[in-house]
């Protein structure tokens, strides 16, 4: 069983605010950086923690212009009620996405309906927290975004022009199943950063995972050059359709978004009058705007989903897993341990920001552990 050390939730939240204050951002972008870190921790997602947070900042983020702290979000006025466009102006993506989903709640309650699309944003890391937020609140939440990199091959092809763009979904099932039912996924195979790891401990990609400088499939992680969309056409449509809208609300050429992924354009001068930055998209609807009232035996609409999930996990299907269920497990492990679950390398990489920012350092050993 693995073994964490359980870090003071209140210590985590101070070192990810003066670390963002250190790089420029105002108090309340710190706010919100400490407030998804944490989300994204209590939940495992060990992919888009506090670290990665502050590592895709230096890489694509206020280091190299790619964000810029303090920036303010312009409303661009449009005839439709229920609608908002925002050109972000390359703020901080999680304060942007956490405003942009409470707007959407507002317009929701109501509209039935509210939706905001987003320009000139910069990465908001996971999307599976924010529509996690409202389906805890009673909503239904959708959001997508085009990622920062083109690294993934459209099927059929052999060029990298997609983002690993995921979709995210939050469903109101807390009163049904205990937790809220969230689908979130890339649309690729695997993401880059388990080709490279798998490179380190030679081990082979999971089959149509990745392609080679010819645009072979390769399982040899060595060999591999870009990625696949995961269920081949299937996958390779829902990514097709992030790009879609991306380009709709006023999105980059994804060849060239982030700084460009391929040699051909990577660190190359922009052409004159393009741009490089990711669109989001967010959606929430009021339940109560789309049930009929018509639910079979009396039920209520809440006495409805759960009925269904339960016709769903029944007939020998009982030990099938539902959406979100690991991160609800996962935040049950982090309230019995009292604090934020860390393994001793993540510790380490803490301690490098708590360098840069002038914090004193954890002391690893003096953690007390936690075992899942």
């Amino acid at each position: 069983m693995p073994t964490y050390r359980i870090l003071p939730t209140a210590a985590h939240n101070d070192l990810v605010r003066k670390a963002y204050t250190h790089r420029g951002y105002t108090a309340a972008e710190a706010e919100d950086a400490a407030r998804f870190c944490e989300m994204a921790s209590v939940h495992g997602i060990r992919t888009h923690n506090a670290i990665k947070a502050l590592h895709l900042d230096h890489l694509f983020g206020s280091a190299v212009g790619g964000c810029k702290p303090g920036a303010e979000i312009k409303v661009i006025e449009k005839p439709f009620a229920a609608s908002q466009v925002w050109d972000a102006q390359l703020k901080l993506g999680q304060s942007v996405a956490f405003e942009a989903m409470e707007t959407c709640m507002k317009l929701a309650d109501q509209y039935g309906i509210g939706q905001v699309s987003v320009d000139n944003a910069f990465h908001y890391l996971w999307g599976g927290g924010y529509v996690m937020d409202a389906a805890k609140k009673g909503y239904i939440a959708y959001t997508n975004c085009t990622s920062t990199l083109g690294e993934v091959v459209p099927f059929g092809g052999k060029f990298p022009v997609l983002g690993t763009n995921p979709h995210s979904w939050g469903l109101p099932t807390t009163e049904a199943c205990g937790f809220p039912i969230v689908i979130d996924w890339a649309t690729s195979t695997v993401a880059m950063g388990r080709v490279q790891q798998l490179r380190r401990e030679n081990k082979p990609l999971p089959p149509g995972a990745a392609v080679d400088a010819e645009g072979n499939p390769t399982d040899d992680p060595h060999k591999a050059q870009w990625l696949l969309p995961f269920g081949a056409h299937k996958g390779y449509g829902l990514s097709l359709l992030i790009e879609v809208m991306g380009a709709l609300i006023g999105g980059s050429l994804p060849t060239i978004r982030g700084g460009g992924g391929h040699p051909d354009f990577k660190d190359k001068p922009l052409e004159a009058g393009e741009k490089r930055t990711s669109s989001f998209y967010f959606q929430v609807i009021h339940p109560d705007a789309i049930g009929s009232g018509l639910f079979a035996k009396g039920r209520n609409q809440s006495q409805n989903v759960k009925a269904v999930l339960q016709d769903i996990l029944g007939h020998g299907n009982e030990k099938c897993m539902l959406p979100g269920q690991p991160e609800a497990d996962n935040a049950r492990h982090t309230a019995k341990a009292g604090g934020l679950l860390f393994t001793d390398a993540e510790v380490e990489a803490l301690n490098e920001i708590a360098e840069e920012c002038g914090l004193p350092k954890f002391d690893v050993a003096a953690l007390p552990s936690y075992e899942v």
